[in-house]
């Protein structure tokens, strides 16, 4: 079994969640010591796509007619779409329908989690559907002290400032709105977003949001993975204001890391992350700050120790089992047996 790895428009998404997916993809390969290729040149028994871009879907069917196996990583939705760019939600049915042509090029989809599962089941007939987590790498993303004070030291925070982060792109889905605003009624603290989107391409509110200047709100831009591990393992607490996701794999990143995690209570959060027991959440912006003040302020009890452990149970190794499991199943004996699977592994 040789997996083909489409690497086509990597570039455009290497700095977005599904970039860092198709990374997870690649380690959990050479881990596992699977057969893979990113060359569509190479000889391959099934290709693996993640991205929505119309050379995926050239590549997907290629592959088709070659008589290859298609597993498309239904990484997109259209309520996830919404509120991101500029006309993203007048464009919003139209990305619908170009996903779900892109998604019915497929022998086997996989999305992140039930939640997403369920969205895009609910958009019409496709291929058969799996849940499986993108995965955390739990060994890199783990508690360092040294790599905490590394980032305390670069930004000039002393041990007892109260620092918040988050990372995402700077879009009205992802919370960014709610951040500053926090920033704004809470002086006390510092607030670093880490991410990156050309303000040219969001609305003129997100743009007014991150131009803001206040002493405590930073954006420092995009740093790569190693700066923020450092950046994780130096701050109080991951506050993810998202208004809608398909997993968030920064979530999982701090979970690993040992962080607070405070979450905007969503459907996609109700039944895997329980409040206050792997993380707090919140509706509005008064929960989000009592929440902050009662994490930072240690008057809510320390919930890292199960975050971490339910990141553990989405490691790397076991999510690659997961996705070579379902590799074989697709080459070997078709999608029929997978229609009702669920594959995620155990928190």
């Amino acid at each position: 079994m040789k997996i083909l790895l489409y690497a086509g428009s990597l570039k455009t998404v290497s700095r977005s969640g599904v970039g860092e997916a198709i990374r997870h993809q690649r380690e959990a390969m050479e881990r596992l010591g699977v057969d893979y290729t990113m060359d569509e040149q190479d000889d391959y028994d099934l290709v693996h796509l993640n991205t929505i871009f119309p050379d995926s879907l050239r590549m997907a069917r290629k592959a088709k007619r070659k008589g290859k196996k298609v597993v498309y990583h239904a990484h997109s939705t259209m309520e996830d779409f919404r509120n991101s760019f500029i006309g993203s939600n007048l464009a919003a049915p139209l990305f619908k329908q170009w996903i779900l042509r892109c998604y019915r090029s497929a022998d086997l989809l996989i999305t992140p989690t039930e939640y997403s599962k369920g969205l895009i089941q609910a958009y019409g007939k496709i291929p058969p559907i799996v849940s499986l987590s993108n995965g955390v790498d739990s060994a890199f993303f783990a508690p360092d002290a040294q790599a905490g004070q590394r980032f305390r030291h670069k930004h000039g925070l002393s041990g007892e400032a109260k620092v918040v982060i988050s990372v995402g792109h700077y879009i009205e889905r992802k919370g960014v709105l709610d951040f500053v605003e926090l920033a704004r009624r809470m002086p006390d603290h510092e607030f670093y977003w880490f991410g990156f989107t050309p303000l040219y391409m969001v609305p003129a509110k997100i743009r007014e949001a991150v131009e803001t200047k206040l002493p405590n709100l930073h954006f420092p831009g995009y740093v790569n993975r190693e700066e923020l591990r450092d950046a994780y393992c130096g701050s109080d607490l991951f506050l993810f204001a998202t208004h809608e996701e398909t997993e968030g794999i920064v979530l999982l990143e701090a979970l690993a890391a040992g962080i607070p995690v405070l979450v905007r209570d969503l459907p996609i959060y109700a039944e895997w992350l329980e409040d206050g027991g792997t993380v707090y959440k919140a509706r509005d912006l008064e929960t989000f700050e009592r929440g902050i003040r009662g994490i930072t302020e240690r008057m809510l009890p320390d919930l890292t120790g199960n975050g971490r452990e339910l990141a553990f149970g989405l490691d790397l190794d076991a999510v690659g089992r997961r996705l070579v499991e379902l590799y074989s199943s697709t080459l070997h004996s078709g999608t029929e047996k997978l229609k009702a699977q669920v594959v995620r592994p155990e928190a």
